[in-house]
């Protein structure tokens, strides 16, 4: 479905008038009624988080592939731009489809960390790429699963799992440099005890309940590791 929606984008065709979003009633308030299903606050959420993190990884892996001193970091780099180039692709073309506005610059936060790479030399350039990029998928990694978990709309849903396919990617290819400053992440949430875990009722909720979200990334994580084991064989 991506694939078809980025390939009318592509060539200058408008789909942005078939899928408007309309309020339609018995939807919660924020949410909006589309031809792939109700689309919520989290729906488009994602895709603004997914558009902010290739606005600047995009740029600092270009950064990186031209100026860290590791040639580890620089392939590391060349692949992270690269991916996010595409996975930029597919976030507007779904946007247009679901008629949700994104940014297009970098926010406050994301800037400065531009601006430590750009700064940077060295050594102290490949810490900080790999540190500030790490920390950054962790925490949109999280988003995507609960947003794929959750989500009522049909391509909100397959967008998230190319996201978090990608996501994934890059958190290991981040790993694989052996920079990764373990301590300065933050920790897992704590166990959710069985004992208050109502199957039947915490997965009827709304955004899906917590134990479930782990499972679908505990699956996320195996598929990557499938994914990863498979390219790394074909070199």
């Amino acid at each position: 479905m991506l694939v078809f929606v980025a390939m009318t984008v592509a060539a200058g065709w408008s789909v942005a008038a078939a899928a408007a979003p309309a309020e339609a009633p018995g939807l919660p308030d924020g949410w909006t009624a589309t031809q792939y299903g109700p689309l919520g606050p989290a729906d488009r959420d994602l895709l603004v988080k997914v558009r902010l993190a290739g606005l600047w990884e995009m740029p600092a892996g270009d950064q990186a592939q031209r100026r860290a001193a590791d040639p580890k970091v620089r392939e590391i780099g060349a692949k992270i731009s690269a991916e996010h180039h595409a996975l930029d692709q597919a976030t507007r073309s779904a946007a247009v489809e679901l008629g949700v506005d994104l940014p297009n610059e970098p926010n406050s936060d994301q800037q400065v960390w531009l601006d430590e790479i750009a700064r940077a030399e060295g050594a102290e350039l490949d810490r900080i790429f790999i540190d500030r990029l790490r920390a950054a998928h962790g925490k949109v990694f999280t988003v995507i699963a609960g947003v794929r978990a959750g989500t009522r709309n049909d391509l909100v849903r397959d967008f998230a799992a190319e996201a978090n396919a990608a996501v994934l990617r890059h958190m290991s290819y981040l790993e694989s440099s052996g920079l990764v400053d373990w301590q300065a992440l933050p920790a897992p949430p704590d166990p959710v005890n069985p004992a208050e875990v109502t199957w039947l009722g915490g997965l009827g909720t709304r955004g899906g309940h917590p134990v479930f979200v782990w499972i679908v990334l505990a699956a996320a994580v195996i598929a990557g590791v499938a994914a990863t084991i498979r390219a790394t064989r074909t070199r």
